[in-house]
């Protein structure tokens, strides 16, 4: 892993707190995930930064290097970020919008969305698998609008010039080997499949891994997680029986692998809309909204094991008027 600007702001966040859970708090992260984050950094640059103990965050003779760089560095990439923004906006053709999504199944819905309601507008659009250089990208004025996502105890912040429209929340399944014993099972334990290995999501992809810690320790132990992976490699690990993971629940079962509810649906995830507010697609905020549950309701159909769980659960879908 690369260090990168974020990094250096996590550690000014923490010399200025003074301690890890006041910087956890101005970052809107967990105490724990700060300090896994915190390690990670400290293993990149050689060292300690801060010694941690009953008087605080306290730089150590690393720290006292490396802080005086970070704060001299991070003004000019804030001003650099500002002016290509302000630049961006200013040269953005009036018909251009740019769109961005995480791995959720909206993006083409909100893109045939704004073709309809900004006729001739030249519409692009980009994918990531963090939600956070996303919500950047719409405050710096990047992105004109955005499928988001998070979960319950991790939302996204407040951005200042961007609105939030929460489309659906929906429970997390499992994704399993076809060959796996609970396979053939309607809905599986999460306490018996967090003995199995498991491929998960970098750490700092977003805050899911963070999220799915928190649940996990209710079962009494963390899994054992020897791949990190996303996208497309996840799921060729799944399918290779190598290990189980969880997924959307829209999720299309392909061959080689299964999806199935959790008993007692104990993971959720809630897709989120984003929009600048004063980017074209803010004037047409509710009927993309409408247009977009359309599809996700059509996207449900075509999951069977999301069909099945919704006829059970008709009471757990609730979706914007």
């Amino acid at each position: 892993m690369d260090l990168e600007v974020r990094h250096l702001r996590v550690i000014c966040a923490i010399a200025e707190a003074g301690s890890l859970t006041r910087a956890a708090a101005s970052l809107r992260m967990t105490q724990p995930g700060l300090s896994a984050q915190l390690r990670r950094i400290e293993a990149m640059l050689g060292g300690s930064i801060f010694d941690r103990g009953q008087a605080g965050a306290v730089p150590t003779a690393l720290g006292e290097l490396v802080l005086p760089r970070a704060r001299a560095i991070l003004p000019g990439i804030d001003g650099l970020l500002s002016d290509t923004a302000r630049a961006a906006h200013c040269g953005t053709a009036p018909g251009r919008v740019r769109l961005g999504s995480v791995g959720a199944p909206l993006l083409a819905d909100l893109i045939v969305a704004t073709k309809e309601l900004i006729p001739g507008a030249e519409v692009t659009a980009r994918c990531q698998y963090s939600p956070s250089p996303l919500l950047d990208d719409l405050a710096a004025g990047r992105l004109e609008a955005a499928v988001l996502g998070d979960n319950p105890g991790h939302e996204l912040p407040p951005r200042e010039g961007v609105v939030l429209r929460p489309v659906v929340t929906e429970p997390v399944f499992a994704l399993l080997p076809s060959t796996h014993p609970m396979a053939g099972r309607e809905e599986v334990s999460l306490e018996e499949l967090v003995r199995d290995d498991w491929a998960m999501p970098h750490p700092d992809s977003d805050r899911t891994r963070e999220y799915w810690s928190s649940v996990f320790s209710r079962t009494g132990r963390q899994p054992h997680t020897p791949y990190e992976a996303e996208g497309r490699q996840l799921i060729d690990i799944v399918r290779a029986g190598l290990a189980v993971s969880l997924c959307q629940a829209t999720y299309t079962e392909v061959d080689g692998v299964a999806v199935r509810p959790l008993a007692g649906n104990p993971l959720w995830y809630r897709h989120v809309l984003g929009w600048r507010r004063d980017g074209p697609p803010a004037a047409h905020g509710d009927k993309i909204v409408r247009r977009v549950v359309a599809g996700y309701l059509a996207t449900c159909a075509t999951a069977p094991a999301y069909a099945r769980w919704r006829r059970r659960h008709p009471e757990s879908l609730r979706l914007p008027e």
